[in-house]
């Protein structure tokens, strides 16, 4: 009867021993998973500060380089966004590029190229963006088709062996896309409304590359949560 509580004490005191184990292990996990945890939270927050500062840089350089230029455009001081008006590119319900707009580009491209493309960011950029965007008259789709012809026919034109020659050009080919985006995004006037000469409007953007491994990290920590 003693060597069988002896042997019951024993028992107990062995699975006793196998819980704090269990729990100790899972409390280190909790540990360690938390440490990663913040420790890709801390290198996120660090990577956005060096991409905010990329970007201002380049849009400081923008803003200089054209603070002269007789263009008509606009340059965005937060995102660095190049706008200029459509009325400028093409005519009413048009997608070819008009005199004008192709003067403006051959003006524009080797000046904002110069500086993307420089030593200082190439290494940086990800993506040069020409975004078309329409008024709201019409259908969505038929100025979703507006749109990307007239995005594509400003890439087509800067990358036309015609185009004059410029600085990094053989840089830009794999990068620069052509995005039509109808009027998902109109610009409205100081009473709120849609203004649509300058809703219909060409832009060029660019995307760092920092951008798309942010977006992943983001990813990372949402699936730890």
């Amino acid at each position: 009867m003693q060597q069988k509580e002896e042997d019951k004490s024993y028992f107990w005191i062995s699975y006793s021993d196998l819980m704090s184990a269990l729990l100790l292990f899972f409390a280190l996990f909790l540990m360690v998973s938390l440490l990663e945890n913040q420790s890709s939270i801390e290198a996120k927050d660090e990577m956005i500060e060096d991409l905010i500062g990329i970007r201002a840089e380049i849009i400081e350089q923008l803003i200089q380089e054209f603070e002269d230029s007789d263009l008509e455009m606009n340059v965005d001081s937060e995102t660095g966004a190049i706008r200029f008006s459509g009325g400028l590119f093409f005519d009413l319900d048009e997608s070819e590029l008009s005199n004008q707009g192709e003067s403006y580009l051959q003006e524009f491209i080797p000046q904002y190229i110069g500086i993307l493309m420089s030593p200082a960011f190439r290494d940086q950029i990800a993506e040069v963006i020409v975004e078309g965007h329409t008024d709201t008259q019409g259908n969505y789709l038929y100025n979703l088709n507006l749109s990307q012809d007239r995005a594509l026919s400003v890439v087509e034109k800067i990358l036309d062996d015609d185009f004059p020659e410029f600085e990094y050009r053989e840089e830009l080919r794999p990068l620069i896309t052509a995005n039509g985006r109808s009027f998902s995004n109109p610009i409205a006037d100081e009473k709120g409304e849609i203004a649509a000469d300058e809703s219909r409007r060409v832009e060029f953007k660019f995307r760092l590359k920092e951008e798309e491994l942010i977006e992943e990290i983001q990813m990372m920590v949402t699936d730890d949560e």
